[in-house]
């Protein structure tokens, strides 16, 4: 029997965190640090919203989508369920997922990698399949999750899936690590911060055991 209670599902984010190439890395600089004259270090960050774990904002995919800090955090926080589909190749197809779809919560996290290249970017990565979305939606499910880069394939020009997800105003969490997480239901906590201009916000995403 699994005697934890506590998972974290968000990689580590640092200067090697793999992104989508072309986009904003991490970097950190030091604006002070701890002298006989300072009492504090502080720093100053820059990087890609979508760096580790994160949540894509309405705006992400729609030219007049909502920005991160305006949606609702509900969809973020709650019942979920973790379904494995490892090397289930391209696409997540409901053949992959239909072992476990009865009595689904409004959350699911699909797990593809047997380890997820936290150090690395995969241009192969596993995405949804636009009718996988669908059909999830059609069972009420209002926010889904994934353990690569991306709902839809690196190399997609029409982000289908994201249309999917904007057609039917759910919402998504990329780049989890779910490789220690077995298939069941647990509590999600994903919250986003209230960035009022962003596209797409970290999270440090965690699940808890359901009591």
């Amino acid at each position: 029997m699994n005697q934890r209670s506590l998972w974290d599902i968000s990689p580590p984010v640092h200067s090697a965190s793999p992104v989508f190439p072309g986009d904003t890395r991490y970097s950190q600089r030091w604006c002070a640090t701890i002298t006989p004259d300072c009492p504090v270090n502080v720093s100053a960050i820059t990087l890609s919203p979508h760096v580790g774990a994160h949540a894509d904002a309405p705006l992400h995919y729609d030219a007049t989508g909502a920005a991160i800090g305006e949606i609702p955090l509900t969809p973020f926080l709650g019942t979920c369920r973790v379904i494995h589909a490892i090397s289930c190749g391209p696409l997540i197809e409901w053949r992959h997922i239909e072992h476990a779809v009865a009595g689904l919560p409004e959350r699911v996290l699909v797990r593809t990698y047997e380890r997820m290249p936290q150090h690395a970017w995969d241009g192969a990565l596993s995405a949804y399949a636009p009718d996988t979305v669908r059909r999830l939606a059609d069972l009420g499910v209002k926010l889904i999750g994934i353990d690569t880069a991306s709902i839809d394939p690196a190399d997609s020009k029409t982000l289908d899936s994201h249309q999917v997800i904007r057609q039917r105003d759910m919402r998504v969490l990329e780049n989890l690590v779910l490789d220690d997480v077995p298939e069941g239901d647990y509590e999600l906590i994903a919250l986003p911060l209230k960035l009022t201009q962003a596209d797409a916000s970290p999270v440090r995403a965690v699940l808890r055991a359901l009591r």
